[in-house]
């Protein structure tokens, strides 16, 4: 829960109102900035009670220099509701009470394309450290719920994130160039993602070179009809790599695990070790992509061809799925080290089989069998032993 903060006032007494008709954007400006005088003083918590306490400005703010311009439209992107730049030591907790982004607006702009800059997140932190994200629900993201970029030593907990399953891109936590991330106990429906880990997009991504490594996403549960449980990319041009998943639990999806690349991203993924997958219902449980076929501008570089090795799945089992998985690397630079142990994929259709470009690795004990890339056993192979 965080240390005992020394100073604690509430928003009642900066002028705030929770009726959930007056705007409250500068009475939360004034407090946090009232409030971060005690930042070396023992520091400072601003309690909001019970209430409906909305704001009614979304400015306008830089792109990340990651991404050099805004996810979806050119130029800046908006503001998040909750947004702390340069900041740690940060608590946001409240005995799971709400916090709603109230993005219907958002959604409907992105679908009648009337959209004029990119949608903030929920919360996003940017260059800041020692961030705890703790017993909440988040409801209706305009865009990302939770997204920690350039942080450090970031702890998502218990948190419970909804949106409807068709609100785009609403997905559930993001870390993105960042590292010392543990996303553990939470249960997300979202359009999108449940969980993605990134690291910038393209040229951008791969000029400022900013990593995400050394993240744990354990104990996660939720469904996204449209997307994955557990997702790597497809922005990750600063590299990622150290990335535990466990103990994931996954129904109605279209994917369980996903790695998505593209030519032009650059970057690598590497070390990635995912077990303990149970899934219902969905598609294709594990799904390496290549082709997002995205780009910021006309400057990205074909030859920037993601690396992508060491990657261990072991003890899966998935119910109802309808497609086998697949494994599709970009040529020129295939999937290396691919270890896979203990696999059950139970109710495909009798033709149904592995799909498998640009890839080499091992197997063992694998349902249905794997692509002929992949058969060999898993014993015979020093880099999958420890499996």
């Amino acid at each position: 829960m965080g240390p005992q903060r020394k100073y604690v006032m509430s928003i009642t007494e900066f002028g705030g109102v929770g009726d959930g008709e007056t705007s409250n954007t500068y009475a939360f400006q004034n407090a946090v900035n009232f409030l971060k005088r005690f930042e070396f003083n023992g520091g400072s918590q601003l309690y909001v009670p019970k209430g409906k306490w909305d704001p009614d400005e979304w400015p306008i703010i830089e792109p990340l220099p990651s991404y050099g311009r805004g996810r979806e439209r050119l130029g800046g992107r908006h503001i998040s509701l909750i947004h702390g730049n340069s900041v740690s030591n940060v608590v946001i907790t409240g005995r799971n009470g709400t916090i709603d982004g109230r993005g219907q607006l958002w959604w409907d702009m992105w679908r009648n394309r009337t959209l004029e800059h990119t949608r903030g997140h929920l919360v996003e932190f940017v260059n800041s450290r020692n961030i705890m994200i703790y017993n909440l629900t988040f409801r209706n993201s305009p865009f990302w719920t939770i997204h920690p970029v350039y942080c450090r030593n970031v702890l998502v907990k218990k948190m419970t994130i909804l949106a409807p399953l068709d609100a785009p891109n609403t997905d559930g936590i993001d870390p993105d160039s960042s590292t010392e991330v543990c996303i553990e106990d939470c249960y997300i429906e979202s359009g999108d993602d449940l969980v993605a880990v990134k690291s910038g997009w393209d040229q951008y991504g791969i000029a400022v070179a900013r990593p995400s490594s050394n993240i744990i996403v354990r104990r996660i549960s939720g469904t996204t009809p449209t997307c994955s449980g557990v997702g790597i990319g497809s922005e990750m041009s600063g590299g990622i790599s150290n990335i535990t998943i466990d103990d994931i639990n996954v129904w109605n999806a279209a994917a369980g695990v996903r790695i998505k690349t593209d030519i032009g991203r650059g970057g690598y993924i590497t070390n990635i070790s995912i077990s303990n997958l149970r899934l219902d219902k969905v598609k294709m449980p594990i799904r390496f992509s290549r082709g997002a076929n995205d780009h910021p501008d006309d400057k990205w570089d074909p030859n920037a061809v993601p690396t992508i090795s060491r990657v261990f799945i072991k003890n899966v089992i998935s119910l109802n799925a309808k497609r086998a998985p697949e494994i599709l690397g970009v040529e020129g630079s295939g999937y290396e080290g691919i270890c896979m142990r203990n696999i059950s994929i139970v109710g495909l259709p009798s033709l149904a089989k592995w799909h498998c470009e640009h890839v080499s690795g091992f197997s063992s004990d694998v349902y249905p069998p794997p692509c002929p890339e992949l058969h060999t056993n898993i014993s015979s192979s020093t880099l999958c032993g420890f499996l």
